[in-house]
């Protein structure tokens, strides 16, 4: 592989606007009830001393992506020149085992009977944009770019890869850093 692209999020940026799931939800034309990237608020502690802390998280375009290995149809696949995890809808058979695999259960299942997920606004990337969802953060707490630009330095801020077995390409500075988000970012929390 030539490069691998990956997300880094700071929590501290974040002003839980929303902007990159409208953006996201907008830009790739989403149905409802489907979401590519999900700001979640995380509650913790207890009254009087409540907690509250932010995540936008989408696809984390896996270095070792289950979802791959695990689709019976060969529909979702690593593109070899920059790491994107994107679904062939033309082979999807539909059969949801993509997002049983995947530790943060990304892949969803449309009305179109296939399944879909994130893949970094590609159209975008072809005109050297940025991610809609990037380019739309006010707090600038999303960025997008090669791996090795996002662990560290002064711009972004230092982060620290997420963990897992999967080797998710996500990036967490602030707030959230060291924290365990495997079983937070399951849909429903």
């Amino acid at each position: 592989m030539q490069r691998q692209y990956g997300f880094y999020f700071d929590s501290d940026r974040c002003v839980q606007c929303h902007a990159c799931e409208v953006a996201c939800k907008s830009w790739n034309e989403l149905e409802l009830g489907i979401q590519w990237r999900r700001v979640l608020d995380l509650w913790g502690g207890q009254f009087p001393k409540v907690t509250n802390k932010t995540i936008s998280s989408s696809c984390m375009h896996c270095a070792k992506p289950a979802c791959v290995e695990i689709c019976p149809a060969r529909a979702i696949s690593k593109r070899a020149e920059d790491g994107i995890v994107v679904v062939d809808q033309s082979k999807c058979a539909g059969c949801r085992s993509c997002s049983a695999a995947c530790p943060f259960h990304v892949p969803q299942y449309g009305r179109s009977g296939f399944m879909q997920k994130c893949n970094f606004c590609l159209e975008r990337l072809e005109q050297r944009k940025q991610p809609s969802c990037v380019a739309t953060c006010p707090g600038e707490a999303l960025k997008f770019g090669p791996i090795e630009n996002l662990a560290g330095g002064s711009k972004p801020r230092p982060a620290q890869r997420l963990s897992g077995l999967t080797d998710p390409s996500f990036f967490i500075s602030g707030r959230l850093s060291g924290t365990d988000l495997s079983a937070l970012l399951k849909p429903g929390k």
